[in-house]
């Protein structure tokens, strides 16, 4: 792999980044104007206007009609959670499958309200569209092209990820991207080929309850490190615990992490990609929700700094255009042989006709205005599903603001357990995802994830209103 250097509008947005996070920009104050910073650091327009895109994308500025940019008041975001509900640094055997499977299993109920769902909405997504590139694509069908797409997945599908990789500045090898059955596959596939049984594996706190199930059934313990709900893993906490632990790897998601939604700056990853690299420890990354950026450009992955290999890319196709198919990849680096391997001895191959039906809608050019018309939709339910928590939860209750995804995640006064709210919202048919799922240890108690991926109909106000209820109740029972 190569390294990418930042571009200048990116170095430009990360420093100023930098001064609001100081402190040096405070919330209110307006940025230098396009005139001003054009003098001062002899870049081009486009190279400002690009930087302050970034930095909307980051939530940490919003631009006002015919006044400019400005560094935006952020009230409702949690910056840290309590300290209850930070990490203990310790080494954690995980059991948390029976829970999952308790909790989330009736949300496969088409009756039930989807707010703990991991899906966004059906009807954002081009299915007839989709059906009618798989039958074109079908039609041309060979038998060596069967044959030949064994294991690593079809060619013409390969070569169109990989071309989508360039496009983002991620330079890969052809050959290190295997497809998979969707993205769980791809990681479970990285995840077993970077451990042994009884290894370490460092995820995030609050992390995500997959992640938690792939460690639980290969045997390995998890240690949870500090996680800023805007910007992602602490780097301080993560090497303190690389001078502790003999680590065998990282499962992180540095882009719209579930549960949270936060997202790493280009310099952070960069940063975690080299301190990681020092210490000789792998990286799986997670990365299934950046092409549900709400600013105007995809964030960049870890793996686009990734010069040793070292990082084990994997995403897939279900959250951002075919959900059902199960079509994910992973780009492996110096593991994409190992990944392939395991990628034979377990399910051999991936199925043909929906990697074909993909690949022939990518090519036809289709992908980047559906993803358009989703990203809108996206944001445009996320705020309104966000106005509404605002007004119906109790007084105290702290929510992340993320730049893109369908998650948030609710902080509720203390005493609350988010638990018995959703045995009481599933009693009418409403879903959500509690925080114990979130971790190993099973701390966060007071802790919601509520999917904000569908439009706010009716019933989804409803639900949102009674959760709010629910909640209510809790706070002032506790309160006498």
């Amino acid at each position: 792999m190569f390294a990418v250097r930042l571009t200048r509008y990116q170095q430009l947005a990360d420093e100023l980044a930098a001064s609001i996070r100081s402190g040096a920009l405070r919330p209110g104050d307006r940025l230098p104007s396009v005139r001003d910073l054009r003098r001062q650091r002899g870049v081009s327009p486009s190279t400002i206007f690009q930087a302050y895109a970034q930095l909307e994308l980051q939530g940490l500025v919003e631009a006002r009609v015919r006044s400019g940019y400005f560094v935006r008041a952020r009230h409702h975001l949690t910056r840290l959670p309590p300290d209850a509900a930070l990490p203990n640094g310790r080494i954690t055997p995980v059991a948390i499958s029976e829970l999952v499977f308790e909790l989330l299993g009736s949300t496969r109920d088409v009756d039930v309200v989807p707010l703990g769902s991991a899906f966004p909405a059906a009807q954002l997504f081009p299915f007839e569209e989709l059906a009618r590139s798989g039958a074109r694509a079908m039609r041309r069908l060979g038998p060596a092209q069967i044959s030949g797409a064994l294991t690593a997945g079809d060619e013409s599908l390969r070569a169109q990820i990989g071309r989508r990789y360039a496009l983002n500045g991620v330079p890969t090898r052809g050959d290190e991207i295997i497809v998979t059955n969707g993205a769980m596959e791809a990681l479970n596939l990285c995840l077993q080929a970077v451990t042994q049984p009884g290894d370490v594996v460092v995820v995030e706190s609050p992390t995500f309850y997959a992640a938690l199930q792939a460690l639980e059934r290969l045997h390995l313990k998890a240690v949870e490190v500090e996680t800023d709900p805007a910007e992602g893993v602490r780097l301080e906490a993560l090497e303190a615990l690389l001078k502790q632990q003999k680590v065998a790897a990282c499962w992180f998601m540095p882009t719209f992490q579930n549960p949270l939604g936060a997202l790493m700056p280009n310099a952070k990853k960069q940063a975690l990609v080299q301190l990681l690299a020092r210490y000789g420890v792998p990286l799986i990354e997670d990365d299934v929700y950046a092409e549900l950026h709400f600013g105007a450009r995809r964030p960049l992955p870890a793996k686009a700094f990734d010069q040793e290999g070292l990082v084990l890319h994997c995403s897939s196709f279900s959250k951002s255009l075919a959900p059902g198919y199960r079509v994910g990849w992973a780009a492996a680096g110096r593991y994409a042989k190992d990944v392939e391997r395991l990628k034979m001895m377990t399910s051999l191959a991936s199925p043909i006709p929906p990697q074909l039906a993909i690949a022939e809608y990518l090519v036809q050019g289709g992908f980047d205005r559906h993803l358009r018309h989703l990203r809108g939709a996206l944001q445009t339910q996320h705020t309104a599903a966000r106005t509404l928590i605002e007004r119906c939860f109790p007084k105290g209750t702290r929510m992340t603001e993320p730049q893109g995804g369908y998650f948030v995640w609710l902080e509720l006064p203390g005493g609350v357990n988010t638990l018995e709210i959703h045995h009481q919202a599933m009693a009418q048919s409403i879903s959500t995802a509690p925080g114990v799922l979130f971790s190993a240890d099973r701390r966060f108690t007071r802790h919601l994830r509520l999917n904000l991926g569908h439009p706010v109909t009716p019933q989804i106000k409803a639900a949102l209103k009674l959760l709010g209820t629910l909640a209510k109740a809790q706070a002032h029972r506790n309160a006498q």
